[in-house]
């Protein structure tokens, strides 16, 4: 009678196990419906606030989760039963050439041994890799580099833009949720004059080039022209916010956040009416700005279109259209005739007035999600940033690819560029400030600890290179704007 080896045994048994496995899963699959209703009737017997769909919804979605779990605790076994029969076969493998039996002291040896290498393999691998992740955690540099030097709280609900204006006095502007714009003191945080002639969300403030003059979009589908007078404070001297004590990243809550009604922000001049409206959108305002020069203006709106206006005549002079999708945001060149409008539909397109009798366009895709904003440098480069949570810096004369790309952890907001340094600055969903240079090289992160920094979304950044105290100013839906002093020399030392 033939004798069946070690091997052959080795083999029928897994073929076996593998047979009677299969067999258990097909009864599990086949109860399945079974105890879905089991559980259905289980709930429905107890006492519940619940609607009915709501609670036949959950039990849908709690027995998707079962089953996953159950499918990989199935598999868990199955690798377990494979890795088992392997160490069989290894055995009399081991057998064979040797010619004697293998002692479970040596395999386990061996698989130590093989263990050992793979793990020193490992780290040689990812070695640079990890290093970079942790060098990303270093935040000590950083804190003496980017220093928080005053806080503007006054709004009763989130900002959604700040900017800073181009003549003297210089003053800063934030727009919000709670349908005001805001003037502020740079150098005493003081509002100075409240804007209160829109009536939806005011989502954008822009100063003009030459004038005391504010242009405002807003959720009541218009965009505001009008005009401010201020009178600067005397500067109080600043504490430094730097000396306050605390972990970094802790979490916030509401009750922690700046309240917006005792700042006297109420108690400044108000401006309630425009010297112009603009009005031929069919949607929310989302974003405008001045052309060079200030005599024209452009806005993007969830209609899916920009308009171009005369400023002096209210005039519609071209209706921007193209985008599949809402415009989340539109820029003009510092000193050119050119306009960059981004859009939900992942691209930006850059309109070209140079020439008064052509009107080009250029669509770049590159993103994968919502371009949220697109903006100029002083060359012939733009910079996109994407709630894909990347940002890309492009070049006008080649438009098929982008010359840097920057991967972030969150996804990214209106962006703004230091023209002079070519510093970009990267507000967040995840409440961070990252600033990277045009190459993509990062540079720093702005502090944010239990005293200082945003408590929610980060929603803008606008830098102002000549200020002596604040050079960035950030603000987000914790309803407050913050000026921050960047050592830009010791930044790029640093780098």
């Amino acid at each position: 009678m033939p004798i069946e080896s070690g091997s052959c045994a080795s083999a029928r048994q897994a073929k076996q196990k593998r047979k009677s496995h299969s067999l258990s899963i097909r009864r599990t699959n086949s109860s399945e419906q079974e105890r879905a209703g089991l559980q259905r009737d289980m709930l429905e017997g107890q006492d519940s606030k619940l609607p009915s769909s709501v609670r036949n919804t959950l039990l849908e979605l709690f027995g998707q989760i079962e089953r996953e779990f159950e499918n990989l605790y199935i598999e868990n076994l199955e690798l377990r039963r494979e890795i088992d029969t392997l160490n069989e076969r290894l055995a009399g493998e081991g057998q064979t050439i040797d010619g004697a039996e293998l002692s479970k002291g040596q395999l386990k040896t061996k698989a130590s041994h093989s263990t050992s290498q793979l793990s020193q393999k490992l780290k040689t691998t990812y070695k640079a890799s990890t290093s970079k992740i942790v060098s990303s955690f270093k935040t000590t540099t950083s804190r003496a580099i980017c220093q928080l030097v005053k806080e503007y709280v006054g709004h009763r609900d989130g900002i959604w833009d700040v900017s800073v204006a181009k003549t003297q006095p210089v003053v800063l502007g934030t727009a919000s949720a709670d349908h005001t714009a805001l003037l502020w003191s740079i150098e005493t945080g003081k509002s100075l004059v409240k804007y209160v002639g829109h009536v939806g969300s005011v989502n954008s403030i822009k100063f003009h080039p030459t004038e005391q003059v504010a242009l405002t979009a807003s959720g009541d589908q218009t965009a505001h022209i009008w005009r401010y007078m201020v009178q600067l404070p005397t500067p109080q001297p600043t504490a430094d916010c730097n000396q306050m004590s605390g972990e970094d990243e802790v979490e916030f809550s509401d009750k922690d956040e700046p309240d917006g009604d005792g700042d006297g922000s109420s108690d400044c001049p108000t401006v309630r009416g425009p010297l112009t409206s603009l009005k031929s959108h069919q949607g929310v305002v989302i974003a405008a700005d001045w052309l060079v020069g200030g005599k024209q203006a452009v806005t993007a709106s969830w209609d899916r279109t920009a308009n171009l206006y005369d400023v002096e005549t209210s005039e519609l002079v071209h209706s921007l259209t193209g985008h599949d999708q809402e415009l989340t945001h539109c820029c003009t060149h510092p000193t050119q005739r050119l306009v960059v409008t981004s859009s939900r539909d992942t691209t930006f397109r850059l309109w070209d007035f140079r020439d008064p009798s052509i009107h080009s366009v250029n669509v770049f895709q590159g993103h994968t999600d919502t371009v949220t904003s697109a903006v100029f440098t002083v060359g012939d480069n733009v910079v996109s940033g994407s709630d894909d949570r990347t940002v890309k810096v492009w070049d006008l004369k080649n438009m098929r690819s982008p010359i840097a790309t920057i991967r972030t952890d969150s996804a990214v907001n209106r962006i703004n560029v230091c023209v002079g340094q070519r510093i970009i600055a990267l507000p967040h969903d995840n409440r961070q400030v990252r600033l990277f240079d045009m190459s993509g090289v990062r540079l720093a992160r702005l502090p944010r600890s239990n005293r200082q920094g945003h408590r929610r979304m980060v929603c803008c950044s606008a830098w102002s290179e000549d200020h002596p105290i604040c050079n960035l100013f950030t603000c987000g839906f914790d309803r407050q704007a913050i000026g921050w002093n960047i050592n830009i020399p010791a930044l790029l030392q640093e780098k």
